[in-house]
């Protein structure tokens, strides 16, 4: 989960934008419709349909939760990169992009009830190079903690270094990637996952690291059949709370919304539906 935002640059804004818009917020708002935001392209959680409409896990999910709700909804595109900041500047109202919940982005938005939580693993060309999987550990559960992710991951140290990485700008993964690998390989940032895979497929990086349900969706293309996963998928509190709709801190009803009506969802099996349909597994938290 896209992850996927230049936070550090957008916080100063959020910040400003809260104490500005704090006073008119007072009284709460009567929501009727809500634009929400999606990058088009983070297959399989959103993507763009011949003809243009949105498909994908979260549109489809935004539009079963906007009917319980009666509201009107709309989606609308936006670059991963530029989320926040349009956002906050009233361009729409809920961000939706398999964006995973951190403390740091927390001082900066607010955020639902998650409703999905997913692994993360390097995507490579086969046997390009091999990475390693020890026995019984294809999946690691990991807490933010260097003394547990430092043996974790230093057979894939050894395994990529002097090699290229690619990685979505800003993604919760990113300063994973800085902290772990940097330092022995070269790290290179994209607008959009798909691009990586783009620059994988050409020779000019030697791995992607990304979300496994994003892996998935790009390895089930017949262009992408040369593609696999590349050692352990790691999974765990590394990767925060898991996935969920953003929200401007001046707007708690709607947030209030769409945390009830998720709830629901989990409940009666609907994101698990959902899930198995588009991720053939189940990604509820």
């Amino acid at each position: 989960m896209k992850q996927r935002h230049l936070f550090r640059q957008a916080m100063a804004l959020g910040l400003l934008s809260v104490t500005v818009m704090f006073g008119a917020s007072a009284q709460a708002k009567e929501w009727k419709t809500v634009t929400i935001a999606t990058e088009g392209s983070y297959e399989p959680w959103n993507l763009t349909l011949p003809g243009g409409k949105l498909g994908g896990f979260e549109p489809e999910l935004m539009e079963i939760l906007c009917q319980r709700m009666n509201l009107q909804c709309k989606l609308v595109v936006q670059n991963w990169d530029g989320m926040i900041a349009g956002l906050q500047a009233g361009k729409f109202d809920v961000m939706m992009d398999a964006i995973v919940i951190t403390p740091e982005r927390k001082q900066v938005v607010d955020f639902s009830v998650p409703y999905a939580s997913t692994p993360a693993s390097f995507i490579t060309l086969k046997g390009k190079p091999a990475l390693p999987v020890e026995a019984g550990q294809s999946m690691i559960k990991l807490a933010d903690d260097p003394a547990q992710i430092a043996p974790a991951v230093a057979g894939l140290r050894g395994a990529l270094q002097g090699k290229t990485i690619g990685i979505a700008s800003g993604t919760v993964y990113t300063p994973f990637i800085d902290k772990y690998f940097k330092d022995i390989a070269t790290v290179r940032e994209y607008t959009a996952s798909a691009d990586a895979i783009l620059d994988l497929q050409a020779g000019r990086i030697d791995t992607v690291f990304d979300d496994v349900t994003f892996a998935n969706s790009m390895m089930s293309k017949p262009e992408n059949n040369n593609l696999t996963l590349g050692g352990p998928q790691l999974t765990g509190p590394i990767w925060g709370d898991g996935e969920a709709l953003g929200f401007r801190k001046t707007d708690p009803e709607l947030k209030a919304k769409f945390d009830a009506a998720i709830k629901t969802a989990l409940a009666d099996g609907t994101v698990k539906t959902l899930s198995e349909k588009w991720f053939k597994t189940d990604v509820t938290p």
